[in-house]
């Protein structure tokens, strides 16, 4: 009888141990599970901040470098530079005749704020007013002169409009106008290279793999390669445009507005392809930067490939090309030597 006595408590605590480790492991499996938990999150959370640092050091400044447009606290000079080809639109002369379509403005009025836009315009270009600190932005220095010329119609010259819809509208203006630039630089680059090829269909070189002669080529051949590369960055520049031009102007701070502005009429007076379809990303994309600095440093990588075979081709070892006085620097202690500076320099440049 006490020998069975024992065995039941002995079964009973070790039902008492089995059901302690079986608490034991689900409080285990709870903590590992918070702490999963917890460092999936800190996982998160760190990533983002990295993706954050990275965003503030490297992509910001590269975004800042290339727009940073002269429309704060400027100088004369910069000013009439950049607002050379745009000032009339970005301060809304455009805009204005729409206004007097739809009726929202008078005949009177939309004469007096043009004529009072053209003399802002003139004064510029004239060097006689310059955008100083007392104004927060372009748009309010040009609303207030307009005021102090022609009075109370001056005020009119907001209607239908946010600084969000203004500030989108500049920025596509003015890379609109970079694109179209870029666009005929790479065009004559294309033309020269056209040339090149056409002299020397039977100008035979050898074509290098791992800087050994490996077959024999043209140079029409090589430079063909090269034509190739710059004719996809322009292909890419025309995407670009096409993707970018749709006028943002009458999607007001984020949700359009009351008025019954002819948004397709001012893009077809500007010259775009039509008006963008959402306020809310009307006034946020900035998608088209992105791409243009994307595209241009593909544009870079190209030039930076070909400076280095013109490098390589007017040393000494190759002797292939040599490349005119006008693009080149000699030594001040070594007078055979003729460095080819230029192309140095646009390999150089490739890496900012």
């Amino acid at each position: 009888h006490f020998m069975l006595k024992c065995e039941k408590r002995e079964c009973v605590d070790r039902k008492l141990q089995i059901n302690s480790i079986k608490e034991t492991e689900i409080s285990m499996k709870k903590k590992l599970n918070e702490l999963i938990y917890t460092i999936s999150r800190y996982t998160e959370i760190a990533l983002s901040a990295i993706m954050l640092l990275v965003i503030i050091v490297l992509i910001i400044p590269m975004i800042y470098n290339f727009i940073s447009i002269p429309l704060l606290s400027i100088k004369a000079s910069q000013f009439n530079e950049f607002l050379g080809n745009i000032l009339t639109l970005i301060i809304g002369v455009e805009f204005v005749k729409m206004l007097a379509k739809q009726g929202i403005l008078t005949e009177d009025e939309k004469n007096q704020i043009i004529a009072g836009l053209d003399s802002i315009v003139a004064d510029v270009d004239a060097g006689k007013l310059e955008i100083t600190s007392e104004y927060e932005d372009i748009h309010s220095f040009v609303e207030a002169n307009l005021i102090d010329r022609i009075g109370d119609a001056g005020k009119k010259l907001h209607t239908g409009r946010s600084r969000n819809d203004q500030v989108a509208l500049d920025m596509k203006l003015y890379v609109r106008d970079e694109i179209k630039e870029l666009d005929e630089l790479v065009k004559k680059l294309l033309v020269t290279l056209n040339k090149i090829m056409e002299e020397n269909l039977h100008t035979y070189m050898p074509g290098f793999t791992h800087l050994q002669k490996a077959q024999p080529i043209t140079l029409a051949h090589h430079m063909g390669a090269y034509f190739e590369m710059f004719r996809r960055d322009r292909g890419r520049l025309a995407d670009i445009y096409e993707r970018m031009n749709y006028c943002p102007l009458g999607s007001g701070a984020l949700a359009g507005t009351t008025y019954p502005l002819d948004r397709a009429y001012s893009a077809e007076l500007m010259g775009f392809a039509g008006p963008t379809m959402n306020s809310m990303d009307s006034v946020a994309d900035r998608d088209y930067v992105i791409e243009l600095l994307s595209a241009m440093s593909t544009i870079m990588m190209h030039l930076s490939r070909f400076s280095e075979e013109i490098i390589i081709w007017n040393s000494n070892e190759y002797q292939f090309v040599e490349i005119d006085d006008a693009y080149s620097t000699g030594s001040s202690i070594m007078p055979q030597k003729k460095n080819p500076d230029i192309a140095e320099l646009v390999r150089g440049k490739t890496g900012r």
